[in-house]
């Protein structure tokens, strides 16, 4: 079978792939295309936003291909324009099956069929998709024959059937590496700049269950790692075939398992592997010892994921981390001379202004390199979008809004347009400090900078925005 897997056209504009100038390769449809390609199908990958195709240039890529099935994934800000894509190749290619995946879809089925999707594939997607190629070769929509397989949602006679939920996948080593090949390799890159980077999954899933993150819903809730040879293998790999230098490892949390993170870096010692890298953590899974082994073997940046200075806060979304662990690690990062990144999350429903500005100054506090400033956005899938539901918080359900960028709901003590406020209150806040602003420029890295602030949230807060961060461009700034 000839199978086009593809992100719909016309999101290249969509925030969340402007705001750092990183373009990033959809690794989970390669995974599924090479998952096929070993069975024996044909497979084209269409990476619209990183190609920025147009409606008219993504359908003239997708029929070149002669499918006979198009797959189509789908994160909540991409299904508007992934339903759109369908209503065209319904269009164009009525007699080819649509299938979509993703996300979003996951849990919103009975929006993408309405949308004229014929089969949603639910959750992990790999062998659910190759158990579904096999039997639209077989039977094509055959009904009954979908009802085998796990993890799809499909209608028959106008009601809607889901097939039990499929087990997640023990051991990710199964999983052929992805076929870069199908991927525009020579197009990713971080900061518009041509660095050689590859992205690279050694985990899946997460135990926590934060109450606005999808990862544990989509992924499980618990950890499931690749063993560490695998992973240096794959690197090894994309090193010598692409001479790739940079991988961003795209797992949620790297650094739980302390025994893989040893094990990986003896691998790529071993190896002479001639690498950066940049990794997801939480601040309750290192310590100062795990930190420098990583720092001085290539990691050139941790992300760690903060959310709130209210302890209370932190306890009812589940994050089961304390503030004092965050000074710990942001303390150890600057006496190891580490880069790393906090995140931190405003608009919790319970929230008050204040305590919003109380995050900001924690943020300020801990010195990260940079900060990361987001709106909580309910999800759908996560126990966050059923309490923004149950309480009529959602105040905007436009899903190319829900980015993390543009605030999509309100508090009980604070309205979305306070919460956009506070969003550039926080970013002028940690950005123009003169010793913040000194920092960057004797790191060589103040252009960067400057150039990330402006994109990030641009589109939403507009000239705003721009008042905020010009003196920037000069120099200028507000003491904090």
């Amino acid at each position: 079978m000839r199978v086009l897997l593809a992100l719909p056209p016309d999101v290249h504009n969509l925030e969340i792939y402007r705001v750092t100038g990183m373009r990033a390769p959809p690794l989970g449809l390669a995974y599924i295309g090479t998952v096929l390609e070993q069975a024996g199908h044909k497979v084209k990958i269409v990476d619209s936003p990183t190609r920025k195709l147009r409606l008219n240039d993504w359908l003239a890529e997708v029929k070149s291909f002669s499918p006979d099935i198009v797959g189509v994934s789908m994160m909540t800000p991409l299904a508007p324009k992934g339903y759109l894509a369908a209503k065209a190749l319904r269009q164009e290619m009525p007699d080819v099956p649509l299938v979509a995946g993703g996300t979003h879809v996951t849990y919103m089925y009975d929006e993408a069929l309405d949308a004229g999707y014929d089969v949603v594939v639910r959750g992990e997607g790999e062998y659910t998709m190759l158990e579904l190629v096999d039997i639209l070769e077989r039977r094509g929509l055959d009904r009954e024959a979908l009802k085998s397989v796990k993890g799809l949602a499909f209608r028959d006679q106008g009601k809607t059937v889901v097939t039990p939920e499929r087990p997640f996948i023990e051991d990710l080593d199964r999983l052929p590496w992805p076929d870069r090949d199908l991927l525009d390799m020579d197009k990713y890159m971080l900061f518009d700049k041509p660095i050689r980077i590859a992205h690279v999954m050694a985990s899946r899933g997460c135990p926590y269950g934060c109450m606005y993150c999808i990862t544990s819903y989509y992924w499980g809730r618990r950890y499931r790692y690749r063993s560490a040879k695998n992973v240096a293998d794959e690197i090894e790999h994309v090193v010598n075939k692409y001479k790739v230098k940079t991988i961003v490892f795209t797992d949620d949390e790297f650094t739980a398992n302390w025994r893989f993170v040893r094990e990986f870096v003896n691998e790529i010692r071993t190896r002479g592997l001639d690498i950066t890298f940049s990794c997801g953590a939480r601040v309750d899974h290192v310590n100062r010892d795990i930190m420098k082994l990583l720092y001085d073997n290539g990691c050139n940046a941790l992300y760690f994921g903060v959310e709130s200075a209210s302890q209370e806060t932190l306890n009812r979304i589940g994050k089961k981390i304390k503030i004092e662990q965050a000074r710990r690690v942001f303390q150890w990062k600057k006496e190891l001379g580490g880069f790393a990144t906090g995140s931190f999350i405003l608009g919790f429903p319970w929230e008050t202004v204040q305590d919003m500005k109380d995050t900001v100054r924690l943020a300020i506090e801990l010195q990260p390199d940079y900060a990361q400033f987001t709106a909580l956005t309910p999800y759908p899938g996560t126990p966050l979008w059923d309490f923004a539901t149950k309480h009529d918080l959602i105040v905007d359900r436009n899903w190319e809004h829900y980015t993390t960028v543009r605030p999509v709901m309100r508090g009980f003590h604070f309205t979305a347009e306070q919460l956009g406020h506070m969003l550039i209150y926080a970013y002028r806040r940690f950005y123009m400090r003169w010793g913040f602003m000194v920092q960057e420029i004797r790191a060589g890295r103040f252009g960067n900078l400057v150039e990330v602030i402006l994109k990030d949230l641009a589109s939403f807060f507009g000239d705003a925005l721009g008042r905020v961060f010009e003196p920037l461009r000069w120099g200028g700034g507000e003491e904090q």
